[in-house]
């Protein structure tokens, strides 16, 4: 397994510009929303979103579930680990938003946003708890 660091590396790494996407894009869409559709500013920030999402969030995603179920095979984890499974099951969690946040790119994109900034601001703050917990199954491995 002279590899796994290497995996390992890449997983930290892709998780990482998962994440960084994940904190962002919902705060976009706060500044979107304020602005409304139809302005110089929002056609910006569709740009922005965009970009953020297809050349960043989707690759990194992609590569955290490839790296990290390649990990979980090959330590052998995945077959007895409790905490690898409540662990995969926050990081489908995660993967649910990133599909949420990806159709409410498309709404933006076409003028079609019903949300308000506030609602928003609260949906900013599901990364954030989810990462957490993910975190902490990764490192103390509490069962």
């Amino acid at each position: 397994m002279d590899y796994y660091p290497w995996l390992l590396t890449v997983h930290i790494l892709s998780w990482t510009a998962w994440m960084a996407g994940m904190f962002y894009l919902p705060r976009l869409f706060v500044y979107h929303a304020e602005v409304g559709p139809r302005t110089p500013q929002g056609d910006l920030f569709k740009v922005m979103e965009r970009r953020l999402l297809k050349a960043i969030m989707n690759p990194a995603m992609i590569a955290v579930w490839i790296t990290g179920l390649w990990l979980g095979i090959a330590s052998g984890y995945i077959k007895y680990a409790g905490w690898l499974h409540v662990k995969l099951v926050l990081v489908l969690l995660m993967s649910g938003l990133h599909g949420f946040l990806a159709a409410s790119t498309r709404r933006f994109a076409a003028d079609a946003n019903t949300r308000s900034p506030k609602f928003y601001r609260i949906v900013n703050e599901i990364p954030t708890v989810l990462l957490v917990g993910i975190v902490i199954l990764a490192v103390v491995k509490p069962f």
